[in-house]
Parts: structure tokens; C-alpha cells; sequence
């Protein structure tokens, strides 16, 4: 007499603890509709840069100016932030391609009204609402969750509004001279500011002029730091520390540049060729490392003030923990 067979079981894949399922819908890139949606996401942007060729082309001549001349990098960091942070795209409710399309509209709209009321930062700033309306139609919201880094930092490629860039050139300035003032007269130097003319007894006064009130320095550490925290692997305090420490520590080095200067034409004079050299050129290219020394400096001090928690020792709420032995 022949035995029943008992109904086989569904063999079920075991993943360890924290590690996340993938989604079903995922593809990969050999995937023909992956393919046919980058192109389409492509073609898309490549129509709006052809919209905006005119407000573009104005924006890369401003990079002439040493203030930005970074702009050149920041559409090449902006492609390199989203192809490191690529996801394959998954199916698109119809509602989200519509928001897309509401939000291109919108973007168009309010580069229209910046032209015709020739207010450039508008016009200006239209064009990454532009390309998140793009995202958004083509890729919906799961796009857009691993993209929305690359329009946004592409804020930084353009010119600040000419007031608002008075005003923090003004004031950062003052900020230089007050300061590197203070640490020259604390390092024992006789100097005193007029303005924003630290003159210093034996030497040519040093004139903190709007290349060295910091501003650049600022702009260009700030996109870095941005770019590190959508790239980075580290907690979110961390990277929240390093947002609010990319401004103070892009002055401090701008102080210790002009510092350095000063003691510099105060030891071989400030009618030395090398010392003109070093303090107003070759100074500016060690501004640059040091800022990111002083940024891993503070990423060791953060690794060492807090403790990484295992989330496989975690325990449920009323778990009994393993009896521990007494000898």
C-alpha cells in the first residue's frame, strides 16, 4: 500500500536581519523600457537647456568672474550626484505624471515672467523647477527621491542676485579684516584697521579687497560639502554637521590666508615678487586642502563622539535578555 505524499513546502529565500527586499517591479538597465525612459528623461532635459539657451549663455559668461568660475564644475558634479545615486525606474501612476506636468508648467511659467520682467534671478531659478517637473513626469516621485540632489545643486552654478551679492561681499569683507586683525594683534603684530585696510607697521597696508573677503571660497566649499552629504554614508547628525560647519570653516581659512600675508610681507617685505605671489595666488590653491582638512578633522571628532548601535543586538520591547553568568 502506497504511502500519501505530503504537499511539498515553498522554499523561501532567508535574508539576514536589516537587509531590504528588493521590489518585485525593479529592472535592470538591459530592461528595454529602462532604456527607452533614460532616453526619453534625456531628450526632455536636452529640450529644456535648448529653452533656456539664452538665460545659459548669459550664465556662462558670469563664470569669467573669478567670484564663479566654479560654475564650470557644477553641472558635471550635478550628473556625476545622479548617476552615483541611480535607481531603476518603476511603474508611474498616472496622477504623478500629471504633477510633473503641473510643475513644468509652473517652472515655464515663471521663467516667462523673468523675462518679461527682466528679473534674471527668476528666469534663473525656473530652470531647476524645470527639470524636477521633468523627473517627476517621466519617472514619478520613486525618480525623484534618488534625482531631486542634482537640480538642486545646480543652484550653485549661478550668480547671486547683484544686492543680495553687495551685501554679503560688504560684510564679509569687514569680517576678514576685523578678524585676521584681531589674530595679528593677538600673534604680537602692531596692527591696526582702517576699513578695510589692515596697515602693519613697516609694510605696505594690506588691502582685503572683494577677491579676498571670502565669498568664493565660501560658495565653492559650501557646494562640496552639499555634494558630500548626498554622497556620504553617515549618520544624519553628521551630515547636518556638516552643512552648518561649511560657511565658518570657509572663513576661517579665508582669516588664516590673509594672516599668513600679513606676517609674510611683514617678514621679507611687501614689495617682494615671491611673497606678492605666494600671498595672492599660490595661497588660494592651499585654501582649498586645508578647508578639507579641517572638514576630516571633524568627521574624526563626530566618528569618535558617538557609538554606532548594532541593530542586530536590538531587542523588542520586553524581550528577556540572555541570562548573564556569575562566577
Amino acid at each position: 500500500m502506497s504511502q500519501p505524499t505530503r504537499p511539498s513546502a515553498s522554499v523561501r529565500t532567508i535574508r539576514p536581519v536589516g537587509v531590504p527586499v528588493s521590489p518585485a517591479g525593479d529592472a535592470t538597465w538591459d530592461d528595454s523600457s529602462q532604456q527607452s525612459l533614460m532616453i526619453t528623461l534625456v531628450g526632455l532635459i536636452a529640450l529644456l537647456v535648448a529653452a533656456y539657451w539664452d538665460t545659459l549663455s548669459l550664465v556662462y559668461h558670469e563664470w569669467d568672474n573669478p567670484l564663479y568660475s566654479h560654475g564650470y564644475l557644477v553641472p558635471i558634479i550635478a550628473v556625476g550626484i545622479m548617476w552615483l545615486r541611480y535607481q531603476p525606474f518603476r511603474p508611474v501612476p498616472a496622477v504623478e505624471r500629471w504633477q510633473g506636468l503641473g510643475i513644468l508648467v509652473v517652472a515655464l511659467s515663471l521663467r516667462l515672467y523673468g523675462v518679461y520682467m527682466t528679473a534674471n534671478p527668476v528666469d534663473r531659478i525656473s530652470f531647476p523647477i524645470a527639470i524636477f517637473g521633468a523627473l517627476l513626469l517621466v519617472g514619478g516621485w520613486h525618480t525623484v527621491r534618488w534625482a531631486w540632489p542634482g537640480p538642486l545643486f545646480l543652484l550653485f552654478m549661478f550668480p547671486l542676485p547683484s544686492v543680495l551679492e553687495h551685501n554679503i561681499l560688504w560684510r564679509l569683507q569687514s569680517m576678514a579684516s576685523v578678524c585676521s586683525t584681531v589674530v595679528l594683534q593677538t600673534l604680537g603684530v602692531a596692527a591696526f584697521r582702517e576699513g578695510n585696510v589692515i596697515r602693519i607697521p613697516g609694510t605696505d597696508p594690506l588691502n582685503i579687497a572683494d577677491a579676498c573677503s571670502g565669498l568664493r571660497m565660501v560658495t565653492i566649499f559650501a557646494a562640496l560639502a552639499l555634494a558630500m552629504v548626498f554622497l556620504v554614508d553617515r549618520p544624519w547628525w553628521d551630515k547636518f554637521a556638516i552643512l552648518l560647519s561649511a560657511i565658518p570653516i570657509a572663513l576661517a581659512v579665508n582669516i588664516i590666508r590673509i594672516t599668513v600675508t600679513g606676517l609674510l610681507f611683514m617678514t621679507v617685505g611687501s614689495d617682494n615678487a615671491f611673497a606678492h605671489k605666494l600671498g595672492h595666488d599660490w595661497a588660494g590653491y592651499f585654501m582649498m586642502p586645508l578647508a578639507l582638512g579641517f572638514l576630516w578633522l571633524e568627521l574624526q571628532i563626530l566618528e569618535r563622539l558617538t557609538i554606532p548601535v548594532d541593530a542586530a543586538r536590538l531587542k523588542p520591547v520586553g524581550a528577556r535578555a540572555a541570562a548573564i553568568p556569575v562566577r
